[in-house]
């Protein structure tokens, strides 16, 4: 629908579904983030958003709020209401129940499965539905959950942090810290939003990483994934247990890697690497929205290679290191620069003493 047949007051109430959605940012994966607002005469009298999967929808929480209020009243919600019974009932029928007249959508539900499904129950019902209200926003709080319905693969989302002349580390290895502490608690909220973190087996050698979340309590942490061609992982990694993927597993260093908690999945692909794509649907068909990627120049050149980046997080510190340090993609030389990729930026702010340059494909 043309937003501009939606009204001021539309805007106003959207904004603040759309900002009540983002109090799931961390908590709400497999499922998406959705706020719902219940307006009545002008006035909210019921708002809600899903905060857990497993959990009563964002819809429910707002009518549960507005009780016999949510009659004849208008409910803005950021994804078209559910239609099919999940782990909870579907939310068109509980809006059918609360008698609201009017329902305005932001989007619709991206499954291919399933769209337009809400919006045609409450039309049967009698109620007016709206959809296309703030879309781009509510796009861009679910870009994981709209990519896995529609691209059956999460939304890749590369984060590196490099000195201004593009090291990652000194040639012996040094790394820590290129970047200062705004830049590496921005980090930690990338990895809780995130449902999975991906490195590769090299990183793991170089630095035993964790890869975890450290400074939110969001009741969960990222599933941990390790691109390793051969199992070069040991069984003492920091990172385990993870999810690991390998072109082809060695009996014996799969045995020991199963037994420090690893998940072994042979995605065997061209000159004895992983599938990259492969392992990225198996993923999507896992649940996983958002792929957060911490890894070295091989793994970032490969998926950059692949076309399989779809968010660059380029943190960049003011300082120089000389071209014999560490860059970031390990890729074949090019030989005209039409062939090079290219990004445009969608966001630069500054951190602390660093910078950050948010980039899509172009």
């Amino acid at each position: 629908m043309n937003a501009a047949r939606f009204s001021a007051a539309d805007h106003v109430h959207m904004a603040r579904a759309l900002q009540l959605a983002t109090r799931g940012l961390f908590t709400t994966t497999p499922n998406p983030r959705v706020g719902c607002v219940v307006v009545k005469h002008d006035a909210i009298v019921g708002e809600g958003w899903h905060q857990r999967a497993g959990e009563p929808h964002a819809e429910v929480h707002a009518l549960a709020a507005a009780g016999p209020a949510a009659r004849g009243a208008t409910a803005y919600v950021t994804l078209e209401p559910c239609s099919h019974h999940g782990r909870t009932p579907p939310c068109t029928e509980a809006l059918i129940r609360a008698g609201v007249a009017r329902m305005v959508a932001a989007m619709r539900d991206p499954n291919p499965m399933v769209t337009g499904g809400g919006i045609a129950m409450l039309t049967l019902a009698g109620i007016t539905a709206e959809v296309g209200l703030m879309e781009a926003e509510a796009r861009a709080l679910n870009p994981g959950f709209v990519s896995r319905m529609s691209r059956e693969r999460p939304w890749v989302r590369l984060k590196t942090a490099a000195t201004l002349d593009g090291k990652t580390a000194l040639a012996n290895g040094q790394s820590q810290w290129i970047t200062g502490e705004a830049a590496r608690a921005d980090v930690q909220q990338l990895r809780a939003r995130a449902c999975a973190i991906l490195t590769g087996s090299g990183t793991v050698l170089a630095d035993d990483p964790r890869m975890t979340v450290r400074d939110f309590d969001i009741g969960r942490q990222p599933l941990r994934v390790v691109v390793d061609s051969t199992l070069r992982t040991p069984p003492r990694a920091a990172i385990l247990p993870a999810l690991v993927a390998c072109h082809h597993a060695d009996t014996t260093k799969r045995a020991a890697l199963e037994a420090a908690g690893a998940e072994i999945v042979e995605l065997p692909g061209a000159d004895g690497r992983v599938d990259l794509g492969a392992l990225l649907h198996k993923l999507a068909q896992r649940g996983v929205n958002e792929l957060h990627v911490e890894a070295g120049a091989a793994l970032n050149g490969a998926l950059l290679a692949a076309g399989l980046v779809d968010e660059w997080i380029a943190y960049v510190a003011p300082m120089a290191v000389g071209d014999a340090a560490r860059g970031l993609f390990a890729m074949p030389p090019l030989t005209a620069l039409a062939d090079a990729a290219r990004f445009s930026l969608a966001d630069v702010r500054q951190l602390g003493g660093d910078l950050r340059l948010t980039l899509r494909p172009a």
